[in-house]
């Protein structure tokens, strides 16, 4: 009678953590958001975030959902204010964005960090494909961004 039990609650959990692992970005949306503490207008307003800022959410309660940004800060945000265009947040010094996905192709443009781009394509082999917003596009290595 415990061994079917145990067979049972290994594989809800091994499905569990592989649901958990499963991560969800989205970014805020035409405008900035206030962020608040709690799943209410009633809550402590922690920031204003910019708009197209990446989030990771990790629940959604409602009409709010709970989101983590790139500084590991967690905090809430109406869902309505969060859209699920991919944007990234450049997460180095100075992140070089390549013509194809290899360091040995010539650099397009360097961002700084913070920067926000536009991601074009979903990573692939350790790149991604971003644009900035003055139009210019290449490949960032995945490391150098946040929000992927």
């Amino acid at each position: 009678m415990k061994l079917p039990l145990f067979i049972a609650a290994t594989v809800l959990g091994s499905t569990l953590a592989h649901h958990a692992c499963a991560l969800d970005f989205k970014s805020v949306g035409g405008a900035p958001a206030i962020m608040y503490d709690a799943p209410s207008e009633k809550g402590r307003r922690v920031y204003v975030a910019p708009r197209g800022m990446p989030v990771e959410v990790v629940v959604t309660y409602g009409e709010w959902s709970k989101v983590r940004d790139a500084a590991g800060t967690l905090s809430w945000i109406q869902s309505k204010a969060i859209t699920p265009k991919r944007m990234l947040v450049v997460s180095a010094a100075n992140a070089r964005i390549f013509t194809a996905a290899d360091e040995g192709s010539p650099v397009v443009f360097t961002a700084d960090k913070n920067v926000l781009l536009d991601m074009i394509e979903s990573p692939n082999n350790g790149w991604v494909k971003v644009r900035h917003r003055d139009g210019q596009s290449g490949f960032a290595k995945v490391g150098d961004v946040w929000g992927d």
